[in-house]
């Protein structure tokens, strides 16, 4: 074969390329895998940044979240849970912050710790929290967001002083915002995640009260074409789980569309899931809204302190809409696509939905599985049930 001579530089030009875009590949994986090392050995001494692409979080010295934190005190508390304590902190320059701080010694808060920065690096919407930056410190380990004043949805949904504060067309937005954010979750993002533990705790409030889906401990990332996961080891809170999750470790967005009906629910009838004072004495949130839905007498399911001033036509397909979401079968369920477009055009008609066998006959969990709850101000800590 025969090359010409002016081809000769070209060739050593393209290997010059080659090479320096291998270098370059080999240069960033080995630092990305330092920068995990570090991550999850916690022997760095000060903060890392994440690079990923074109994502980069500034570095934060833990000096400065102490300063922030005064030290971590009490009085800066905002909640606890397993993963850890949560505190509020003002930064030099004025800026108000969240810090979740890593409980040491917590090898599962650990993997959560990590699959949230990879997870939330690359999500950014408006209906769900914003994570500032992170910082590792010998064994400390930080996480830290936007400060949201109106803390989490269920600590004023929940609390008879500042439910009030909830009239209906906040509710309304509220469902709606979520819907949105879990829509930008299951389909409009660069990933496709199921969160795994969509509930009122992890709903957080803006100053405008607007929702804002946080905690991405347990989510996870699904192929394009991937329709469900299974696992032995099932994580999340009952009461929110879908029963094909709680019992045989099988999910799938329509998992999360599971958790987003009982959270609708909630929103509307201002009682918890979990709740033993439940209307009418119905063994679950879902049993009170299937009946009273069927026969007509949604009134009554409504929270008694926006009854006055809430739509009714917006409240009965409220909760018709989470009925629809809550029902036994995944395949049943509609996709939060639909759900958005049931909540924003009124004119569409809604199928019929199907009653919620199995927790109409299990009451509370009742049903055999292990079940380890932990309580806290804001509930950030995750219920973990082992599959059977």
């Amino acid at each position: 074969m025969i090359v010409q001579a002016n081809a000769i530089p070209y060739f050593y030009v393209l290997c010059s390329f080659i090479i320096m875009f291998a270098s370059m590949f080999l240069i960033g994986k080995q630092r990305n895998k330092k920068i995990w090392k570090k991550l999850m050995s916690g022997t760095s001494s000060t903060s890392v940044e994440l690079c990923d692409g074109n994502l980069k979080y500034p570095s934060i010295r833990f000096k400065e979240i102490v300063l922030a934190t005064n030290n971590f005190s009490n009085s800066n508390k905002l909640g606890h849970g397993g993963f850890g304590n949560v505190y509020k902190g003002t930064l030099e320059d004025g800026t108000e912050i969240a810090v979740k701080r890593l409980r040491k010694g917590s090898g599962q808060g650990v993997l959560e710790f990590r699959n949230e920065v990879l997870l939330i690096a690359k999500l950014q919407h408006k209906n769900l929290v914003r994570l500032l930056s992170f910082c590792i410190h010998g064994d400390e380990k930080l996480l830290i967001y936007e400060y949201l004043p109106n803390k989490s949805l269920d600590a004023m949904l929940f609390d008879a002083t500042r439910k009030s504060m909830l009239n209906w067309p906040i509710r309304f937005e509220i469902i709606k915002g979520v819907a949105r954010g879990l829509l930008y979750l299951h389909q409009d993002s660069r990933l496709k995640i199921i969160h795994r533990d969509l509930k009122a705790s992890n709903i957080l409030l803006d100053a405008e009260i607007s929702p804002k889906i946080s905690d991405f401990g347990i989510a996870r990332i699904f192929g394009v074409d991937q329709q469900q996961e299974n696992t032995n080891r099932v994580v999340g809170t009952y009461g929110y789980m879908s029963p094909e999750y709680a019992l045989n470790g099988v999910f799938s967005v329509k998992s999360d569309v599971y958790s987003f009906g009982v959270l609708l629910l909630e929103i509307v009838s201002g009682s918890k899931t979990s709740s033993v004072h439940l209307k009418a004495d119905f063994p679950s949130i879902i049993a009170s809204a299937w009946s009273l839905w069927k026969d007509g007498n949604t009134k009554d399911f409504v929270d008694s302190s926006i009854v006055g001033s809430c739509s009714p036509d917006e409240t009965i397909r409220c909760i018709h809409i989470g009925l629809l979401c809550v029902q036994d079968s995944p395949n049943a369920r509609p996709l939060v696509s639909s759900i958005v477009s049931f909540l924003e055009n009124g004119d569409i008609s809604l199928p019929p939905p199907k009653e919620s066998v199995y927790f109409a006959e299990n009451n509370n969990g009742n049903d055999g599985a292990a079940e380890n709850t932990v309580n806290s101000a804001n509930n950030m800590s995750i219920t973990v049930v082992e599959g059977r």
